[in-house]
C-alpha cells in the first residue's frame, strides 16, 4: 500500500482511507456486520487511515469501528471528529467550538472508539461564535494531555485555516474534493501548501455519483438524505449524467472504471492529497482501491479537465441550511 505524509508533523497513512459515515447513517439502510467485515478486509488490503465523526449515527460510527479495530489498533491511523450537535433523536441542533466542549466532545469519542488516543482530531465544521483560536487551544490541551496525537479542521476558509495554525500546527484539512467539486482550487489548497497542511478530499466519488451507478431517484434508497440533495434533483442530475458520459469515455481507454479514473485524478493532483473514499461493501473497497494503479499522464489530466472543467456540476453541494456552514 503506498503512504503519504498529511501535515509536516509525522503523520503518515495510507495513500487512500476508508469513510466510514455510509455505515451508521446518510446513505440509506445499514449492515453493522457487513461493515465490520468491510473494515477488516480494508486492514488487510494496507489501508490504516479510517475516518469518522461523533455525529455519524450520533456515535453509532464510532462504537461501530471501535469493535471492528478491536484487537487491531496499533494496525491503524484513526481519525475522528466534533463540533457538529445533535439532539437525541437525531435533529441537528448547531455548532460549538466552545474549549469546555472540545474536551468533552473528546472524552466521549474516546470513550465510544475504546482507544486512549485520537490519531487525527478535526473541528467537524467551525463555530463562527467562538474564535478558532479558543478551539484550537483547547484541541491543542488534549494534544499535551496525550489523548490526541494530531489536529485537523474541515470546511474551513483560508484565513480561519491561517488562524488556527499559528495556535498549533494543523496536519490536515478536510473538505470536500471531486471531479464535480473543485471549489478548493481557487485558494484553499493554495493556503494549505503554503502552510504545509496535508489535504483530506471527503466525498471524492461525488457522493457516489461518480460511479456511474446513480441515474435517478429510484437507485437511492427512500432513507438516503441525497434525494434531498440540489445535486440529486431530478433535473440537476439529468444534467449532470453528461459528465459521466464523458468520462465514461476516458475510463474505458484507461481500462479503468469511473470510480477508478475519480480516484486517480484526485492522487495525482498532489502527493499532499489522501482521498476517503466511504462504502459499506468488499465489492466496492477493492474497485476503489485498484486507483492506487492506475497511470494518469499530462495529456490524461488534460483531457479529463476539457471534459470536466471546474464548474461543470449543476446545483449547490448542500441544501441551502448545511451551504452556511461550510468555508468559514
Amino acid at each position: 500500500m503506498q503512504q503519504r505524509y498529511l501535515g509536516q508533523q509525522g503523520l503518515k497513512v495510507s495513500a487512500l482511507g476508508l469513510g466510514c459515515m455510509g455505515m451508521s447513517e446518510f446513505y440509506g439502510s445499514k449492515d453493522d456486520d457487513t461493515s465490520i467485515q468491510t473494515i477488516e478486509y480494508a486492514i488487510d488490503l494496507g489501508i490504516n487511515f479510517f475516518d469518522t465523526a461523533d455525529m455519524y449515527g450520533t456515535g453509532h460510527n464510532e462504537t461501530l469501528l471501535g469493535r471492528a479495530l478491536k484487537g487491531r489498533r496499533d494496525k491503524v491511523v484513526l481519525a475522528t471528529k466534533f463540533s457538529i450537535l445533535r439532539g437525541r433523536d437525531g435533529s441537528f441542533t448547531g455548532v460549538s467550538g466552545r474549549p469546555e466542549y472540545v474536551k468533552k466532545a473528546c472524552d466521549e469519542s474516546l470513550k465510544r472508539l475504546g482507544v486512549d488516543t485520537i490519531d487525527l482530531y478535526y473541528q467537524h465544521r467551525v463555530d463562527s461564535g467562538t474564535p478558532i483560536e479558543e478551539t484550537v487551544g483547547a484541541m491543542a490541551d488534549l494534544v499535551k494531555a496525550g489523548k490526541v496525537r494530531y489536529l485537523g479542521l474541515s470546511e474551513a476558509a483560508p484565513q480561519t485555516i491561517r488562524r488556527a495554525h499559528k495556535v498549533h500546527p494543523i496536519s490536515a484539512l478536510q473538505t470536500e474534493y471531486s471531479l464535480w467539486t473543485r471549489d478548493v482550487e481557487k485558494e484553499i489548497l493554495a493556503t494549505c501548501r503554503e502552510l504545509g497542511i496535508g489535504f483530506v478530499p471527503y466525498s471524492p466519488l461525488g457522493r457516489g455519483f461518480l460511479t456511474g451507478r446513480i441515474k435517478g431517484p429510484e437507485d437511492l434508497e427512500q432513507s438516503d438524505y441525497r434525494r434531498a440533495s440540489p445535486r440529486f434533483e431530478q433535473e440537476n442530475l439529468k444534467a449532470n449524467l453528461a459528465i459521466i458520459k464523458r468520462l465514461d469515455e476516458i475510463a474505458s481507454q484507461k481500462h479503468c472504471t469511473l470510480a477508478q479514473l475519480a480516484l486517480a485524478w484526485l492522487l495525482a493532483q498532489g502527493e499532499d492529497i489522501v482521498p476517503i473514499a466511504g462504502t459499506k461493501r468488499i465489492q466496492y473497497l477493492d474497485d476503489n482501491v485498484q486507483a492506487l494503479k492506475v497511470r494518469l499522464s499530462a495529456k490524461d489530466l488534460e483531457l479529463i479537465d476539457r471534459a470536466v472543467p471546474p464548474d461543470a456540476a449543476r446545483g449547490a453541494r448542500y441544501p441551502a441550511q448545511a451551504m452556511q456552514m461550510v468555508n468559514r
